[in-house]
């Protein structure tokens, strides 16, 4: 094994593991880590190009981050769309530390500007991929778990509303790697509009 991955692995460090894998990007798995077109096309919100070669090598969705990662790091909302459209598959490809794009929107911040179009993204990934709310990090953090720690109101409140309406209540009861139930976690959070017997109402 190369000695850097050896010492990096040993100690635990993800950012060290990362920039590895930029440095040598065939030292885990040469096809995984390779960019590709689709990737390079996502990344600036190249929405036509990166949908043709989606479909020309599907299989180019799921290398590296998914494109869907790099257009929402970008905040190419209209490419994200358009790619949940063509592959609604794109929500569950979990990129560094099983974050997946619905994750990714739960982490982001508050920004008045950025506001309607995080909860517009959050009601599109739920529409097409409901079960994506079950997804966890390797830390087993859900997209509740996240919108907690990031103190994103916003997300919080769109995610216990759709819970209500879905019947999804279950998700509440996950805990994380520290054995923290989401229910747990939301009620310790300083968001004082939340009610607390509207949400145990949510647990089955």
């Amino acid at each position: 094994m190369d000695p850097d991955l050896r010492g990096t692995a040993r100690a635990g460090n993800i950012n060290d593991l990362y920039a590895i894998i930029q440095s040598k990007p065939d030292i885990l798995d040469k096809e995984l880590f390779v960019e590709t077109p689709l990737h390079v096309a996502a990344s600036p919100g190249e929405t036509n190009f990166a949908l043709e070669i989606l479909r020309l090598k599907p299989s180019f969705r799921r290398k590296r981050l998914s494109p869907l990662h790099l257009a929402l790091q970008n905040k190419h909302s209209d490419t994200v769309r358009r790619l949940v459209k063509f592959d609604s598959k794109l929500i569950r490809v979990k990129g560094r530390e099983g974050l997946t794009p619905l994750h990714f929107v739960a982490k982001t911040d508050d920004q008045l500007s950025f506001a309607d179009q995080k909860v517009d993204l959050l009601s599109k990934f739920l529409d097409v991929c409901s079960s994506s709310i079950n997804d966890v990090t390797i830390h087993e953090e859900t997209a509740l778990h996240i919108a907690v720690k990031s103190s994103s109101f916003y997300t919080l409140q769109f995610l216990l509303i759709w819970l209500q309406k879905t019947y999804k209540g279950e998700v509440l009861c996950l805990t994380d790697e520290g054995g923290k139930a989401t229910l747990c976690c939301i009620l310790r959070c300083p968001f004082h509009n939340l009610r607390h017997a509207s949400i145990y109402s949510l647990v089955p």
